[in-house]
C-alpha cells in the first residue's frame, strides 16, 4: 500500500520560511533525503513519487494555501485509492513547543484551520499527523501574524533538528507503522 505525506503550508515565495510552512519544510527535506522526485504537479499539488524500505511513498505539498488543503489532500487520495489510515499529514503547531515533534494517529484540528478543512473533506479527525511546534511567543490576537513570520535566528537550530526528527518519524511511520514510531518519537 501507498503511503502519503502531505506537508501543509502555503504556496509562494513568500510564505517559503514561515512557521505556518514547517510542513512543507518537512516534505522538502524528505524529497532531498530519498532523492525523491521529479516532482511534479499533479492536481492541486506538488508531488513526487518515491520508495523507502520497498514500499511505494508520495510526498506532496498542496498549492491550494493552508485553509483549503483538504481539497488537495482528498484529491491526492481519490486519485491513489488510499484510505485516511495511509495519510500522514506534517503540519505546524502553535500549542508544542517550538522543535517538538509529536505523532498522533488522529484526534482534534486544535483550532488548526489546514486541518479541520482535511477533517471537513474526509469526514473524519481520524488520520495520522506529525506535529511541529512552533511556539506562542505572539500576543493575543497576533497568532497569524506569527504563524506567517518566519523563525527567530534563535529559534532556526532547533527547528533545523525538529526537521530531522520529523523526517526520523515520518519514515518511522512508514517502516515501522504509527505505534511503534509513536512509541520512539513521542517520549
Amino acid at each position: 500500500m501507498d503511503t502519503l505525506i502531505v506537508g501543509l503550508g502555503n504556496p509562494g515565495p513568500e510564505y517559503a520560511q514561515t512557521r505556518h510552512n514547517v510542513g512543507f519544510m518537512v516534505v522538502d527535506a524528505l524529497i532531498d533525503r530519498l532523492r525523491a522526485g521529479p516532482v511534479q504537479q499533479k492536481g492541486p499539488a506538488e508531488l513526487a513519487e518515491t520508495k523507502y524500505k520497498g514500499r511505494p511513498l508520495l510526498l506532496a505539498k498542496p498549492l491550494t494555501f493552508m485553509n483549503r488543503s483538504g481539497l488537495a489532500v482528498t484529491s491526492l487520495m481519490d486519485a491513489h485509492d488510499l484510505s485516511p489510515s495511509a495519510l500522514l499529514v506534517i503540519v505546524d503547531d502553535v500549542h508544542l513547543d517550538v522543535g517538538q515533534v509529536r505523532l498522533r494517529p488522529g484526534g482534534s484540528s486544535g483550532g488548526h484551520n489546514g486541518l479541520a478543512h482535511i477533517e471537513e473533506r474526509l469526514g473524519t479527525d481520524q488520520y495520522p499527523r506529525l506535529r511541529i511546534g512552533i511556539g506562542t511567543a505572539y500576543e493575543h490576537g497576533e497568532q497569524a501574524d506569527y504563524v506567517l513570520s518566519p523563525f527567530t535566528s534563535q529559534q532556526q537550530d532547533v527547528i533545523e533538528d525538529a526537521l530531522i526528527d520529523a523526517c526520523n518519524a515520518a519514515l518511522a511511520v512508514v517502516r515501522d507503522g504509527l505505534d511503534a514510531a509513536m512509541n520512539r518519537f513521542n517520549g
